[in-house]
């Protein structure tokens, strides 16, 4: 016997959380223009503002991670660029219980100091300890560039080996800042919607 409710096609609500990194704000870079791509695929988008993005204090962005992201599940997708993956990274590795999250993008990822930025050294600190956290996560794409001047080629391919997985590169890309011509991000577009 079919019922109504096996007739009805089911439909799944995905919800997106773009994390901005130092300095930054959620008007800043290729964020707005990736929010916009995805509503367009039915994808409910928010970019929280960290605080003080010029002096950010660890605590404080976790926690604001940490609301945002509340519960994931298969349906949720984060995207994080910079010190706002090291932020991410630190929030999921908090959550306790089982749970799963649906895709997780990290852009110029790092979980080491940077030399060029030491005045984040006191933020990032001894970094995190991602290894158990790749079998949380249905799809985890890692992107770097091959001339990001702020965060080393080399610490994003870092992260992405500890999380199990090889870092995809956009050449030319620099820091994808605006400032060096990155408004819009069809690689992180195409990823989340193929």
């Amino acid at each position: 016997m079919t019922t109504a409710a096996s007739q009805t096609p089911r439909t799944t609500h995905q919800r997106a959380l773009i994390f901005h990194g130092y300095g930054a704000t959620p008007e800043d870079h290729w964020f707005g223009w990736l929010a916009e791509q995805l509503e367009t695929e039915s994808i409910r988008t928010a970019i929280p503002p960290l605080p003080h993005p010029l002096m950010p204090q660890t605590e404080q962005w976790e926690d604001d991670v940490r609301a945002a992201v509340k519960q994931p599940d298969e349906h949720t997708i984060v995207i994080a660029h910079s010190l706002g993956c090291l932020a991410v990274l630190r929030c999921l590795r908090s959550l306790p219980g089982t749970w799963r999250l649906g895709t997780l993008v990290l852009v110029s990822g790092f979980v080491d100091p940077l030399p060029a930025l030491p005045e984040l050294d006191g933020f990032i600190g001894g970094g995190c300890d991602v290894t158990e956290l790749r079998d949380h996560i249905g799809r985890l794409v890692v992107v770097r560039s091959d001339n990001d001047s702020i965060v080393p080629p080399g610490h994003t391919d870092r992260l992405a080996e500890q999380l199990g997985i090889s870092a995809q590169v956009v050449p030319g890309a620099g820091h994808f800042l605006a400032a060096e011509g990155i408004t819009e991000l069809s690689f992180v577009r195409d990823v989340i919607t193929s």
